[in-house]
């Protein structure tokens, strides 16, 4: 699945963590490069990798761009997750304490 892979490598992870922290309304490639400390080329490269997964999309605003989560494809990340991996049961580790 393309947006594991997506999320594996650690910038790619706090790019998407940052992004879905401000929600719809979306970050400026320069803000994001500022908040993170990433160079404009490796911002590219990731926020690259992560368009070609489905996690993010892109609106050009003037000169810029904003990034924001593609959020439906997130879901259906989550949703893949918790079926395939946990069976379709409640797997969050808090809920399975309660239970034993």
């Amino acid at each position: 699945m393309d947006a594991l892979a997506g999320l594996a490598q650690a910038n790619r992870l706090e790019i998407f963590r940052l992004l879905v922290q401000r929600g719809p309304g979306g970050v400026r490639a320069g803000e994001i490069a500022s908040t993170l400390g990433l160079a404009p080329a490796t911002l590219s490269f990731h926020l690259s990798a992560l368009r070609h997964a489905g996690l993010i999309e892109c609106e050009a605003a003037g000169r810029e761009r904003i990034y924001r989560v593609a959020f439906e494809h997130m879901h259906a990340l989550v949703d893949y997750l918790t079926e395939n991996c946990c069976g379709g049961a409640d797997c969050h580790p808090a809920n399975q304490r309660r239970s034993a």
